[in-house]
């Protein structure tokens, strides 16, 4: 018989710092049963029936969104729930963001937010007394790591504990924020190749300490991606420039040109298995606007990944991208059901 879960009802899911390496693993298992109750499998008995039936949640997008909107909605709707899409509303401008989450608290019962500052998020989940989600903040990208590490357990078969990331570039960035805050908390290596002017933030890794000693995590950063990824699981890497920092894309290019994954520094990894990671969405070809011009301006092709790697048979960026939906419903469900 499966174990109880650590009860997670009407809690926020702002950053993975409040939740501990157990109940990180609770929705990790959580979110495989979901997936196989989506795929028709063998699925624990108690998520049987719509476990979101009745609830409304509403879906704040201040940042474009392709996978955390898609993900969030159809993971919504597969159980059961009502789902508003609000990309136009008066919060910081007409009306005050406690006043706003006052309002929307008292019709929704579960909130996302995707945007910049994480001080708004902060004070949605203050001041509107219901579930807040985390969908990115300039700072953290919780949901993503879910998703990063059901990818890499389903594909390696080891559980987080024995497996070892390498990210390469832009090291203090949202994503690799979450992916450290995750491996600490996880008891996983967690390895960073970044120029020192790209290192995660001292404040940070500080905070880490304590946690990863206790986890038994490994977190370490150099200059050198050679180094950082012999024998990894997988090698992981984003977009050199994030949103909102597009007047920084030369100083980034500059900084970044030697940190691209190249099929060479998959092979430098010693492991004919090891998986590429991206969160998406990845500039690996000219397929794309931003990209064409990119390419006029710098006479790029590809930035953070050759177009090689990332259709290889070690890229499982779109497995990665699914599990966004089953990893998303698992934080839905486990904050706002009754599972035990």
């Amino acid at each position: 018989m499966e174990a109880d879960m650590i009860s997670m009802k009407g809690r926020s899911f702002l950053t993975l710092k409040d939740y501990s390496g157990q109940e990180i693993l609770d929705l990790l298992q959580l979110s495989a049963g979901l997936k196989a109750k989506k795929q028709g499998k063998h699925y624990p008995e108690r998520l049987q029936g719509k476990l979101l039936a009745g609830k409304n949640i509403v879906l704040i997008f201040d940042k474009s969104s392709t996978r955390t909107r898609c993900s969030f909605e159809v993971a919504a709707f597969d159980e059961g729930a009502c789902v508003t899409f609000l990309t136009n509303s008066q919060m910081g401008k007409k009306e005050s963001i406690e006043d706003t989450a006052k309002v929307l608290g008292s019709m929704y019962d579960g909130i996302q937010y995707r945007g910049f500052s994480p001080q708004v998020i902060r004070d949605i989940a203050r001041y509107s007394n219901v579930p807040v989600w985390n969908g990115l903040t300039d700072d953290d990208h919780p949901t993503q790591v879910l998703a990063d590490v059901l990818t890499a357990m389903e594909h390696t078969k080891k559980a987080p504990k024995d497996l070892k990331f390498a990210y390469i570039g832009d090291g203090r960035n949202n994503v690799s924020n979450a992916l450290m805050i995750g491996a600490a908390k996880l008891g996983m290596e967690y390895r960073i190749a970044a120029p020192k002017e790209l290192f995660p933030s001292q404040e940070l890794l500080e905070e880490l300490a304590p946690v990863a000693k206790e986890s038994g995590a490994k977190l370490w950063a150099t200059t050198d991606p050679l180094k950082a990824v012999q024998g990894v699981d997988v090698i992981y890497t984003d977009v050199w420039v994030s949103m909102g920092e597009e007047d920084q894309t030369a100083s980034r290019i500059s900084l970044l040109k030697d940190y691209q994954v190249t099929m060479d520094l998959l092979k430098a990894s010693g492991n004919e298995q090891v998986l590429f990671e991206h969160c998406l969405p990845s500039f690996h070809d000219l397929n794309t606007s931003v990209a064409q011009q990119i390419h006029e301006q710098f006479g790029l092709t590809e930035l953070e990944v050759t177009d090689e790697v990332f259709r290889s048979r070690h890229s499982v960026v779109f497995d990665e991208a699914e599990n966004r939906m089953h990893t998303i419903k698992a934080v839905m469900v486990a904050t706002l059901a009754d599972l035990n």
